[in-house]
């Protein structure tokens, strides 16, 4: 758990623009699910939109357990702002991985600045688990590729300027699917349905439709049939970001049935010194702990190498700890904690999806009772 001098830093800078910046219009956009531009601005100045750009593009190609660290610090004050800038890490990522020295001297300088924002179209309506059944196709007409098909469940998919996009050069064969980078201003491409969702309001979750989009051939970023591969090795980083997101959100839930326990009063004392409220934030804190220390061993394990399945464990673990940790805290509020006046009732909300996204908890069971097979 013990941080360098350069990590407290981060967490710090971060923690501190949570507080200063992020904090005072949760509720509004998560009501008007509008994404705060502002907050991603600020990030932008922080150069937070860079965490995983080389030095040489301008970024900060942070270590492992900072850009946990990150993601944490930032869900604690708003999961829709920690999202998007997770997703649009994601796009980044892959691109500095997979990219030719051209696609990274054009996006990714650009992409520190914040603006265009990156989207990362895997899933699809009938392939989310198992993204190799997915239907979008990329054929080859000379010099282009003409793609037709629809991404679904897109973060950033309205205030993307970019998408790293997965579709397969032919659209029976699943040992074809490939990795394209599209500009989000390419005739064909269009941002379909808007998500009404239950949580995570705030950020904007849509479909996009490809309809005879064309690109030039060099914007393929993996060789024909390296798609998966590439999208699974990025998603496990991915997976860890979002095991950190959820503890964050679980330490704000425990935080505030903390501070609200010392100041309810019942029965002629804090309810804290209720034994049954006592031990359920004992509990809460314990979970909070050991998702953290999951996490974290997630971030350094994968610094010397892909892990998927300490990142599954992680990502597992974190996201229902967060689940329960908002269940406990909106409890402990009574009926308070089911109205919008106070933040348990959103964390409540939006814990639920770290279970979801990025792999299902189901998904990450699979992957580890498969490293267990395995031995």
């Amino acid at each position: 758990m013990e941080l360098t001098s350069e990590q407290e830093l981060v967490r710090d800078t971060v923690r501190e623009f949570v507080e200063n910046e992020v904090g005072t219009d949760v509720r509004e956009a998560d009501e008007t699910q509008t994404f705060p531009e502002d907050v991603w601005d600020g990030l932008a100045e922080l150069d937070l939109t860079g965490l995983t750009v080389p030095e040489e593009f301008g970024g900060m190609d942070v270590d492992e357990v900072t850009y946990s660290i990150v993601n944490e610090e930032l869900a604690y004050g708003h999961l829709a702002v920690a999202t998007a800038l997770s997703v649009h890490c994601l796009a980044t990522s892959c691109i500095r991985e997979f990219g030719s020295e051209s696609h990274r001297e054009e996006w990714l300088p650009e992409m520190v600045s914040g603006r265009p924002v990156g989207a990362f179209a895997l899933s699809e309506p009938d392939a989310g688990s198992n993204p190799a059944e997915m239907t979008t196709e990329a054929v080859r007409e000379g010099d282009e590729y003409v793609i037709n098909g629809k991404k679904q469940w897109i973060t950033n998919g309205e205030r993307a300027g970019v998408v790293v996009l997965f579709a397969k050069t032919d659209r029976d064969d699943p040992e074809t699917v490939t990795q394209f980078l599209i500009p989000k201003d390419t005739a064909g491409l269009e941002v379909g349905k808007k998500e009404d969702k239950l949580g995570l309001r705030a950020s904007d979750t849509t479909t996009l439709i490809f309809d005879d989009v064309r690109i030039p051939a060099e914007n393929r970023l993996t060789e024909v049939g390296s798609g998966l591969k590439a999208a699974f090795s990025i998603l496990t980083g991915g997976r860890i970001a979002i095991a950190s997101q959820a503890v964050g959100v679980a330490q704000a839930a425990l935080d505030a049935a903390t501070a609200y326990a010392n100041e309810r009063e019942q029965f002629g004392q804090p309810i804290i010194e209720h034994q049954a409220i006592g031990h359920k934030l004992a509990d809460m804190q314990t979970d909070v702990q050991a998702a953290r220390l999951l996490t974290r061993d997630a971030a350094r394990k994968n610094e010397d190498g892909v892990d998927p399945t300490a990142a599954a464990m992680a990502k597992y673990f974190a996201s229902e700890a967060a689940v329960d940790v908002a269940n406990e805290a909106v409890q402990v509020h009574g009926g308070y904690g089911y109205t919008k006046d106070f933040d348990v009732e959103r964390y409540y909300r939006d814990a639920k999806i770290t279970t979801i996204y990025e792999g299902t908890s189901e998904i990450q069971k699979k992957i580890i009772a498969r490293e267990l097979k395995s031995r």
